[in-house]
């Protein structure tokens, strides 16, 4: 299969390049450095330097690269800047689809997220509704405009290049005893189960699905053993403000039922594989 891979240089981007490529699939992948081509193309990849706002490029890259399938995984949170990247799932994800479209592409699939809903008593489950007027539901709206969409509804990432790695965000910000443990729930989801889903959903029938553990838990739980897994000290623990959402977690049964089986099923053994 021919594959257009928008942010094939960031974290998921570059692993995923390798796993499709062995898969026997054609992928072009996106980059907006130069300096990366040659990475790209050791990975097994052709790259191609496109800047996502610049519509008129992208679409001429994209008619180019004659995708049967177009994978969104652009993301830009490199400043920990949560409104550029709702910028970027609002207007780069409808800059991509009219490229998609112009240049008749039937199928997209795009990297979304698990914690866009409501605060709920169970973990939460595909068809419950996100948050209205969400970055997460426009994004996931415009790439329902093809005939063919695939929601890959990641949990929060950990594992190498992610911000839980040694030197990340979060793992200096624990190290420093910045991070306290609340009962927020978290659900978490290795990179390696990332990419293996990732490329496994190309043969799982069009839709939402949650890729994540089997064990949603509040920071009072998984906070204390990551924290001891990179020698920090013990976290204070803290109750969340008033009207803060504290997460529900999702559900991993659908992902499960098209054989998917995550490689690590809990953030407590995860956490050991950096």
């Amino acid at each position: 299969m021919r594959i257009f891979l928008a942010g094939g240089s960031g974290v998921l981007g570059s692993r995923l390049v390798p796993e499709l490529v062995a898969a026997g699939h054609e992928v072009t992948a996106t980059t907006r450095h130069a300096d990366r081509f040659d990475r790209l193309r050791g990975l097994g990849a052709t790259p191609v330097q496109v800047d996502v706002y610049d519509a008129a490029r992208l679409t001429a890259v994209v008619a180019e690269a004659a995708p049967e399938l177009v994978m969104h995984e652009l993301t830009d949170l490199s400043d920990f800047d949560t409104d550029a990247n709702a910028r970027l799932r609002r207007e780069g994800t409808a800059n991509l689809v009219a490229a998609a479209l112009a240049a008749g592409v039937q199928r997209m699939t795009v990297q979304s997220i698990t914690w866009a809903y409501r605060d709920g008593d169970a973990p939460a489950v595909e068809d419950d509704p996100l948050q209205p007027g969400s970055a997460i539901e426009t994004m996931e709206d415009l790439v329902c405009r093809l005939p063919r969409a695939t929601a890959l509804r990641y949990g929060t990432l950990y594992g190498p290049g992610t911000w839980y790695a040694p030197g990340g965000r979060v793992a200096a910000a624990v190290l420093a005893g910045q991070l306290p443990a609340t009962p927020a729930i978290t659900s978490f989801l290795h990179v390696d189960d990332a990419v293996a889903a990732t490329v496994q959903a190309l043969d799982w029938p069009d839709g939402a699905y949650h890729l994540v553990d089997d064990e949603p838990a509040p920071a009072t739980e998984w906070l204390p053993v990551y924290a001891d897994r990179l020698g920090a000290p013990a976290p204070a623990v803290a109750d969340v403000p008033v009207g803060t959402p504290r997460g529900r977690g999702a559900s991993n049964a659908k992902a499960r039922a098209t054989g998917w089986t995550p490689i690590h099923p809990t953030w407590r053994t995860g956490f050991r594989h950096r």
